[in-house]
């Protein structure tokens, strides 16, 4: 009897932890955005954007910026988005042109090929022929667009905006593939948070045998701030993806630690390092499985 109502207390316990992760998590406020509602002009590319935000008890007042890969859509990226903000991040997706792949370049022969891409997409100069973006669809103007609107909108958004303009030392910056090296390339225009890059960049010049030139800018975002999360079987070539961090990082020696799904990360390096056995190794870096590994990036690049 004692074991039968010990059991039926571990249950009802299980049963109110879970209530209480699932009140936690239901607090958590999701809601799309259409480019065009935060600027006319502005047009949907894949989906609206996704907007997170947080539970009010358990808020950082830190923005985490999350950029799709290639043809990636906004919306696609929710239950990473929601990891974040159970965490106590204000987390927005981007919808923006990037139906275009990174790797249009790697061949080039022209040796600003990359570094014309990404300006191009951040701001909207006409410098590439790659790709075509104007300044109204650029990324700075997508971004900056929808936190005024958000302000305008929900007072507790209003922090991340100030006379107009985007309070970047509050934001974060993250992106998978494509979208890890516009992240990389927020840092290096703007003074961020942290910078975390998940399966890329994939900026790397195979004619001249050396990552693009952009990333070894000065960067405006403290270099100690910058952390990747990398697939050594990555199809989109795993060496040069450390070449490109290692670069960005400002590494004479590159030092990557291993990690597992499911656990936690203690390392004082910047490169983690995956070989989980999936089908799909390029989009694995954004498993739930791998967690413990978001924590400790973001954690570390925010310190």
């Amino acid at each position: 009897m004692i074991l039968l109502l010990m059991i039926k207390g571990n249950v009802y316990l299980l049963l109110a932890s879970l209530l209480l992760a699932g009140s936690a998590q239901s607090q958590i406020k999701f809601q799309t955005v259409a480019p065009g509602e935060t600027q006319a002009g502005l047009t949907t590319v894949h989906t609206p954007h996704l907007v997170v935000t947080p539970a009010a008890e358990n808020n950082r007042h830190q923005l985490l910026v999350m950029i799709p890969g290639t043809g990636g859509s906004a919306t696609g990226l929710r239950t990473f988005d929601s990891t974040f903000a159970a965490m106590g991040y204000y987390v927005v997706s981007l919808d923006y042109v990037n139906n275009v792949i990174t790797t249009v370049c790697s061949k080039s022969e022209d040796s600003a090929c990359f570094d014309h891409f990404r300006q191009e997409i951040m701001f909207g100069t006409d410098v590439s022929d790659k790709v075509v973006v104007d300044s109204a669809n650029s990324l700075v103007n997508r971004l900056t667009k929808l936190l005024l609107y958000q302000a305008a909108n929900d007072k507790a958004w209003a922090g991340f905006v100030r006379k107009g303009k985007v309070r970047w030392d509050k934001v974060i910056a993250a992106g998978h593939s494509q979208g890890a090296g516009h992240a990389a390339y927020f840092g290096k225009q703007f003074p961020l948070r942290g910078v975390l890059m998940f399966s890329g960049p994939q900026d790397y010049l195979q004619n001249f045998n050396a990552p693009a030139h952009w990333q070894r800018e000065r960067s405006r975002t403290p270099v100690k701030r910058y952390y990747a999360f990398l697939h050594n079987a990555d199809p989109f070539n795993y060496q040069y993806q450390v070449a490109d961090v290692s670069v960005i990082n400002h590494q004479a020696v590159t030092d990557t630690t291993m990690v597992q799904p499911g656990q936690a990360v203690h390392s004082t390096r910047s490169i983690l390092v995956t070989d989980i056995d999936r089908k799909d190794r390029h989009g694995s870096t954004l498993l739930t499985d791998f967690v413990g590994v978001w924590k400790y990036m973001i954690s570390n690049a925010t310190k």
